[in-house]
């Protein structure tokens, strides 16, 4: 059995979220930009938001994404929380609109940030 990976606490408003990380490069320098404050950008129930410094290695590129990962999209340099639908879904799973690198996932409930969609920032910190 592999040893979990390292994690982080993510805070949008009143909404406070654990995350594990895989072990791939890109996770790590995410990891090593952190603590973070960012303002979300929001592209249905995904958000997104800047990570300066970080290189996206693409080790697990895909289109392919569930409710609580988390995905560095290389090309925007930007780190995306998928929480549900998004504008390209076709069922009840998220697309994202370009292929990313999962390096995460949220521990728990990842739909209890509907409830702070109105929130303009985001914390994220080593957990």
């Amino acid at each position: 059995m592999t040893a979990p990976g390292k994690r982080i606490r993510i805070i949008v408003g009143r909404v406070q979220l654990e995350a594990e990380l895989r072990k791939t490069k890109t996770a790590d320098e995410v990891y090593a930009a952190l603590p973070l404050t960012a303002a979300i950008s929001t592209w249905g129930e995904e958000f997104y938001f800047p990570i300066p410094g970080v290189h996206d290695y693409r080790e697990t590129a895909t289109t392919q994404v569930k409710v609580g990962d988390l995905a560095f999209w290389g090309a925007g340099k930007v780190l995306a929380i998928f929480f549900g639908r998004t504008p390209m879904s076709l069922g009840a799973d998220p697309v994202p609109a370009d292929r990313v690198n999962i390096i995460g996932k949220i521990v728990g409930d990842a739909t209890q940030l509907r409830r702070v969609m109105e929130v303009s920032t985001i914390h994220l910190e080593p957990g």
